[in-house]
């Protein structure tokens, strides 16, 4: 109960103590914001005092910058008014002007015209590679023929001619210089090059073109052989005449003959179908190629059989022969019967690889179709999804279509040839065999038929 009662005690002692603590901090607090409120007020008053004693200065302030004003609105009429003369008296000199000029404003405007023109003659020029500075003469008349407060003179205005004398000498002339031009692969190199007249740039065993900027530069891709096999003898060639190959468009041809697909290109347009039928055709012609090889060696000791006396066995028909001789006691039907079946042995290998070649033949042009209708259908699958407004796209499809009938009779045509040359071949020793066949028989048989009279 004692511990009770003094634990009570002790909390309301402490409440008491916190209760005062707690008054004495919002008294200072109190005394705290009344002294603020002091203070600005003091700074109020301060502040008031000084603009009431400014006042007089800001009003003399003000009245001096209205005087400012004033005098800044007068400067800006007669500068207007100054402005309004100057335009009258611009308008007037103008007129002036074009009175004085009379027919000769006429003049400058065709002059300007054909200034232009032949600058743009000039810009594109082959002959200003070669002749460079060209341009600044030309770019000089230009802008003050087009100018109306600068006349050219008579020596900017024959700058003109001069130029395009200097044009037409050049477009026929053949000249070798080192120039700078850019490679395929971008960078640049110093070539020794041949401007051919007005037509075109070559050097190196290649072509160049000349770009809009100037700048001269390799083909991406070189045209044929036949086309630059023409450069080096021509930029070799010392007097008389020499073959080269021009391009009048100046250019536009040439790009054209780059863009023609290559024979490996042409050769992937056909697909899976179209290198199907090549190997086709490549084992097709090494087949008749060895074939009639074969036959021809055949041949050969055929005919050396014939003129000899002994049958030798390391040609068909002195295998046939060696057969007569080991069956010349037998009667006319079992050594007839004997002979065909030596034959018979020998037609296998004189035949050989005649039915695959006659096959190939007759089954290229058919992959050929089936690359065709293929190539057809994907085409006409793109006209459904993009349409025809793109009539490149269709050509394309098209062209990669009919390369597979290309190649179908490109196999077809040399592998038939092939198969009547070989099928002849072999039909004419067959034919040899038998007829020293025949001839053996007829012999036998008069033989047989003297001793059977005898």
């Amino acid at each position: 109960m004692k511990r009770l009662l003094t634990s009570a005690a002790v909390l309301v002692l402490g409440f008491t103590a916190a209760a005062q603590a707690q008054t004495a901090d919002l008294n200072s607090l109190l005394s705290k914001v009344k002294e603020g409120r002091a203070t600005e007020t003091q700074q109020h008053k301060e502040r008031e005092a000084e603009f009431m004693a400014r006042k007089e200065q800001q009003a003399q302030l003000l009245a001096e910058e209205r005087q400012t004003q004033q005098r800044l609105e007068r400067e800006s009429a007669r500068l207007e008014e100054t402005r309004r003369n100057n335009e009258t008296e611009i308008a007037r000199q103008l007129e002036l002007q074009r009175e004085r000029l009379g027919q000769l404003q006429e003049l400058f405007g065709v002059l300007q015209q054909a200034a232009g023109d032949a600058k743009s003659v000039i810009a594109s020029s082959h002959v200003t590679v070669d002749n460079s500075g060209r341009m600044e003469p030309i770019n000089t008349l230009v802008e003050k023929a087009s100018s109306t407060s600068e006349l050219p003179s008579i020596e900017e205005i024959r700058a003109w001619p001069s130029q395009m004398v200097l044009e037409m000498i050049g477009s026929g002339q053949v000249k070798s210089f080192n120039h700078t031009v850019r490679g395929v692969d971008g960078n640049t190199y110093t070539a020794e090059i041949t401007r051919i007249g007005d037509f075109g740039l070559v050097g190196e065993g290649k072509f160049f073109i000349l770009k809009n900027d100037g700048t001269v530069e390799e083909l991406q891709r070189q045209p044929s052989g036949r086309l630059t096999g023409t450069i080096e003898p021509f930029q070799g060639a010392t007097s008389g005449f020499a073959e080269i190959a021009i391009d009048p468009s100046r250019g536009q041809i040439l790009n054209l003959e780059v863009e023609k697909p290559t024979l490996p290109e042409y050769l992937a347009q056909g697909g899976f179908i179209g290198y199907l039928t090549l190997t086709l055709g490549a084992i097709g012609v090494l087949m008749a190629v060895v074939q009639w090889l074969y036959l021809m060696l055949v041949s050969g000791k055929v005919k050396k059989q014939i003129r000899s006396d002994v049958a030798d066995t390391n040609n068909p028909l002195g295998r046939v022969l060696s057969v007569y001789d080991s069956n010349k006691n037998v009667d006319v039907e079992t050594l007839e019967l004997k002979l065909d079946e030596a034959i018979l042995k020998e037609t296998p290998a004189l035949e050989r690889f005649l039915t695959l070649i006659k096959l190939i033949s007759a089954v290229a042009p058919l992959f050929g179709l089936l690359g065709t209708v293929t190539g057809m259908i994907q085409t006409f699958q793109a006209i459904t999804l993009f349409g025809t407004g793109d009539p490149s796209m269709m050509a394309a499809g098209i062209s990669a279509a009919l390369m597979t009938t290309v190649e179908g009779l490109v196999v077809a045509i040399p592998t038939l040839l092939l198969h009547s040359f070989v099928a002849g071949a072999s039909k004419s020793v067959i034919h040899v065999l038998e007829e020293q066949s025949a001839g053996i028989i007829a012999v036998h048989a008069e033989k047989e038929h003297a001793n059977a009279s005898a």
